[in-house]
């Protein structure tokens, strides 16, 4: 499995925007969701047009089997609500192309983000930077790693740190001023 990081670069996250949804809205709104909860992949793919109208999701991860619940930051929310409108009733927010009301698949979500990742010429990008990239600007916006430790379900703030770079970032800046 690839290690994947974060979206540091904000100009970088617009540039991917642009990228998807000049593709289609679908992809757009899967980045855009992904970026703005902190939830998994599999958490974002099971989620229906239903899910999109409220001001939390509710859901129970399938990772960890624990009951989540998430506010929809309201900078995305009309959007969201913009989008579901396009559904039907019932029908998987992120719903696969194959036929029947069924969600894309993680192969899939994947292979939409390294193609704009590619597009933008960004690398270490896979589903789970989606995750990652909330994280890192909620700390850096917060910086409560108390918090966002709690959203991750993360067993300590050093894990959390680490997950999303900035343990790295710390490494990578005092690198740039070490020298003998």
């Amino acid at each position: 499995m690839n290690f994947v990081q974060p979206i540091r670069d904000t100009d970088k996250i617009e540039a991917m925007k642009r990228y998807l949804l000049g593709k289609n809205k679908r992809n757009y709104m899967l980045f855009v969701i992904g970026i703005n909860t902190g939830l998994r992949i599999s958490d974002i793919l099971q989620l229906k047009k239903e899910d999109l109208f409220k001001t939390h999701l509710k859901l129970r991860e399938k990772k960890t089997k624990k009951e989540k619940r998430i506010r929809i930051p309201p900078s995305i929310r009309k959007e969201l609500i913009e989008y579901a409108k396009d559904l039907k009733d019932g029908e998987y927010a992120f719903r696969s192309r194959q036929g029947g009301n069924s969600p894309i698949d993680r192969s899939t979500a994947y292979r939409i983000l390294r193609e704009a990742a590619d597009y933008i010429s960004l690398e270490e990008v896979g589903t789970h930077t989606l995750r990652k990239t909330f994280g890192y600007h909620f700390y850096h916006l917060t910086k409560d790693v108390a918090m966002l430790q709690e959203i991750f379900n993360h067993s300590s703030p050093h894990i959390t740190l680490k997950y999303i770079g900035v343990n790295q970032d710390a490494m990578d800046k005092a690198m740039m001023k070490y020298k003998i």
